[in-house]
Parts: C-alpha cells; sequence; structure tokens
C-alpha cells in the first residue's frame, strides 16, 4: 500500500508541474487565458511594426495568440483547460486528429511564401466575403492580383471572375457552413471547395465533425460516424489532397476574438450558447493578425440595404440575420479598422 501511494504522489507531482509549465505558455487575457505563440511569418515589412501600435485597438490585440492549432498543441493537460469551453471556443472531446498535423504546412499560415516569386516584403491579401456589393463591382482582376487571397464558405466562382476573381489561397469553413453551402447555393454553381494547386483548407472547428472530416480527408479514409459517414474517403478537397493543405483555427482564437472584438450583447440572451463571430469574421480577423496588408471585399457596409445578400444572388434577397452571429457589430468593427487604417475596406458609398 505504500509504494502504491509513493507512486501516486510522484504522479500528481509530474501532472502539477506540466500543468504549471503550460500555464506559463499561456497569456492571460479577457475571457481566460489562451495559448501563447508567434502565428506570424517573419518578414521585413515595415507597415506591421508600424500599424498596431498607433491605433485604438493596440490594448486589444494580442500578437503572441496562435490562429492556428496543430499537433503541438494536443495534449490532456490543454484538453482540460479548453474542455471547459463549448463549440468553436474549446474542445469537445479529447481528439487525436491533431496529431496528424504535424507539418510547418500545418502551423504556418503562408507555408509557401519563401518559394514564392513575390514582388515585395510585405503579405498583400484580399479576404472575399459574399456579399452582394461585389455584383457589378468589376474588383476580380485586382483581387487577383494579391498574394494571397481568402474565401468563405460559398464561394461560387464560375461566371463570376469579373467581380470577385478566380484564386483561392485559402478557403475558410466549417464542415456545418460548407455543407449548408453546397445545399442552398448549388444553384449559382457551387459545389464545393475550390480546389487547386495553391488552395489550402482551414477548418473552424465548431464540433467534432471538423476533426473527424479533417483526419479522414487528410489520410484518405472513410467516415464512420456522424452525419458524414459513408463507405467511401471523402472527396471535397480531391483526391489527391494531402495533410499539408489542412490548416484549423484554434479554439483560443476564436474566443479571444469574441471576447475582444466582438463581444456581443447576445452574450446577454438565450443566444449565448450558440453565439460565435460569423465564418466571415474569423476569417478577415485571422488575415489581419497574419498578413502585412488587408484588402477587404464583399463584407457589410452600412448601405448594405441597397445590395442583395449575396453576389451571385438570381434575385435580389434581403440580407438575413440569425441569432448565432451579430452582423451589424461585426459591420460597425469593419468601419472602425478601415477608419484605422487596419485594412482596406471596399465600398460603394
Amino acid at each position: 500500500y505504500g509504494l502504491q501511494l509513493t507512486f501516486y504522489f510522484i504522479y500528481l507531482f509530474i501532472f502539477y508541474y506540466l500543468f504549471l509549465y503550460l500555464l506559463l505558455l499561456c497569456v492571460h487575457g479577457g475571457g481566460g487565458y489562451y495559448w501563447e505563440s508567434n502565428p506570424y511569418y517573419k518578414n521585413n515589412c515595415i507597415r506591421r511594426k508600424k500599424r498596431v501600435p498607433q491605433t485604438q485597438f493596440a490594448e486589444m490585440f494580442l500578437h503572441s495568440i496562435p490562429v492556428l492549432q496543430w499537433a503541438k498543441h494536443f495534449s490532456p493537460v490543454e484538453y482540460q483547460r479548453l474542455s471547459h469551453y463549448g463549440g468553436a471556443h474549446g474542445w469537445g472531446i479529447l481528439n487525436s486528429s491533431l496529431a496528424i498535423l504535424n507539418t510547418p504546412a500545418n502551423r504556418l499560415m503562408f507555408d509557401d511564401w519563401e518559394n514564392g516569386a513575390h514582388r515585395s516584403e510585405c503579405i498583400r491579401c484580399a479576404v472575399v466575403g459574399n456579399g452582394g456589393i461585389l455584383n457589378g463591382s468589376r474588383k476580380g482582376k485586382e483581387i487577383d492580383e494579391h498574394d494571397y487571397v481568402f474565401r468563405v464558405n460559398g464561394a461560387a466562382l464560375t461566371g463570376f471572375e469579373n467581380d470577385v476573381g478566380s484564386r483561392t489561397s485559402f478557403y475558410t469553413f466549417s464542415t456545418n457552413t460548407m455543407r449548408n453551402s453546397m445545399r442552398s447555393y448549388a444553384r449559382v454553381g457551387y459545389r464545393g471547395p475550390p480546389i487547386s494547386k495553391e488552395t489550402r483548407y482551414i477548418f473552424l472547428p465548431d464540433h467534432d465533425r471538423d476533426y473527424i472530416l479533417m483526419k479522414a480527408a487528410s489520410t484518405h479514409t472513410a467516415i464512420d460516424q456522424g452525419p458524414e459517414r459513408s463507405k467511401n474517403p471523402p472527396t471535397y478537397f480531391g483526391e489527391d489532397v494531402t495533410v499539408e493543405k489542412f490548416k484549423i483555427y484554434h479554439p483560443d482564437f476564436i474566443r479571444y476574438l469574441r471576447n475582444r472584438f466582438l463581444h456581443s450583447n447576445l452574450l446577454k440572451t438565450g443566444a449565448r450558447r450558440i453565439y460565435r463571430p460569423s465564418t466571415g469574421a474569423v476569417m478577415l480577423l485571422a488575415a489581419i493578425h497574419t498578413c502585412d496588408q488587408v484588402d477587404a471585399y464583399g463584407f457589410m457596409t452600412p448601405d448594405y440595404t441597397l445590395y442583395s445578400d449575396h453576389y451571385y444572388d438570381k434575385q435580389r434577397r434581403a440580407v438575413r440575420f440569425f441569432a448565432n452571429h451579430d452582423m451589424r457589430m461585426e459591420m460597425r468593427l469593419w468601419q472602425e479598422l478601415h477608419n484605422a487604417g487596419l485594412i482596406n475596406l471596399f465600398m460603394r458609398q
């Protein structure tokens, strides 16, 4: 009995100090502790170093917040910390899927920057929402001329290239929003995520099914549980997709965005359990945290009633609002970021 008790205290001692070590790797901010790392690609761009400290957003930004999660972040201790948060803000189950994200391409946003023939030292990003303001804008060529192009959810491109361009460097989605987009926007030609040599896929992990789909697609294995269950491996991302193509947002990053940038009054209502920043908002704020120059297109502006909900709508549809997002608050944030010079927001008025 004495020997068992000794081993018990040894294990307890080890666990305690491992917990303290991980805690030291975290930074405290509004809404709890966040993992601390450096998400930026290191380059010599002067613009990044000057921009944020000179604005009213200086105190809101945590420059060490991890935008992406990968194999390094997977541990039982981290699970204990993140299991306290639901949905996209934490980990619902201890999922081994993260263990396969163990390449530099999974942890770096711009994993191919050093191999590209770029014209400047600054990373220039076009972040493209699906708003109706882009219909007839003829911004396609301008969008495609950026170093990287971010897109989201039902990003239908065929037939709309003059307005929205044709390139996709990063496609942000959750399994749920992707599947819903495939059902809702098939009529305008959206069949699934864009597939090209340059395209990377960034999961917004709303649910266990995002980790499950990511692992199945990466390993070319069938899914044996959940709504995506099938006999064959998923082919949403092409039949020859590799694990290097996949990235996944860190729950700390999404919770940090909610707590510091988009702390909506919806959190005081019955909708607090389902509220989170919209998928497009996470995409745009991720770009702000990683790119040197951000040009935003197709996001809501104060004159949104003049435009249809989406640029690809065949008939005019009013913008719809749902309880799980605060789109008006996001619209105000885009205006503030534009006025602060942190983004260039495409507007018509």
